[in-house]
């Protein structure tokens, strides 16, 4: 019995050890099978996968020189992926509910974007910060709103993952400790309920994984 609502989230599993976040690295049991005989169905099926998203972060790139960064929002996307639909099984941890795994994805992404904007394309940069056309009386407003839209940007990217990550979890928590509480008729109800409820999880897992690289990806663009 939970003591409180919130207590399927707690990363703590000893008091001076965590071993919960260990359920990060499950994905590496599940990964390397399928490349014991290739071609594989799983195998064919992931590479397909990669093949979309690399088409599609190119274009978001904008350079023909890209030097081969598609693979590295590509592993992101991977490893978003896999930690959003181990937290769907029952008793694992879902890390990517958390603030201090997600913030620590896209606070160092967002760093070394505006590391490499600010030495290397300072002009560039400088001028991202006046939209094109704008009255003059307004100019130091408008530098200040887009300097702070910028500073929020690995805020907004760790709250948006743990927010619906957090939200689709305390639902299926919630209706699971209906249950006892039911009579027999409305029983198979709220089974098909969690069936559809969980389906639906597993295409937030996929979107927010989506959502996370993309934006990553644009906030990248941006710089260059």
């Amino acid at each position: 019995m939970m003591a409180n609502l919130f207590s399927s989230f707690d990363p703590t599993t000893f008091n001076y050890l965590s071993l919960n976040w260990l359920s990060s690295f499950l994905m590496v049991l599940i990964i390397p099978p399928m490349y014991w005989l290739i071609p594989s169905r799983m195998n064919m099926l992931w590479i397909l996968m990669i093949n979309i998203l690399h088409k599609e972060f190119k274009i978001l790139i904008k350079k023909s020189n890209f030097k081969g960064s598609t693979i590295l929002f590509s592993s992101l996307f991977t490893l978003i992926m896999l930690n959003n639909f181990m937290g769907l099984f029952p008793y694992i941890f879902t890390s990517t509910s958390h603030m201090n795994f997600t913030l620590s994805l896209s606070l160092p992404l967002w760093l070394s974007f505006m590391l490499y904007g600010w030495l290397k394309n300072t002009t560039h940069m400088f001028a991202h910060l006046v939209p094109q056309g704008a009255p003059a009386i307004l100019l130091p407003f408008l530098v200040i709103i887009e300097s702070i839209s910028n500073i929020i940007r690995p805020g907004t990217l760790a709250v948006r993952l743990t927010a619906n990550m957090i939200a689709g979890h305390l639902l299926v928590t919630l209706m699971g400790n209906s249950g006892p509480s039911l009579p027999l008729s409305l029983l198979n109800i709220l089974i098909i309920a969690q069936i559809l409820l969980l389906v639906l999880e597993s295409a937030v897992a996929i979107i927010q994984s989506y959502v996370f690289s993309i934006l990553s990806t644009l906030y990248s663009s941006e710089v260059n």
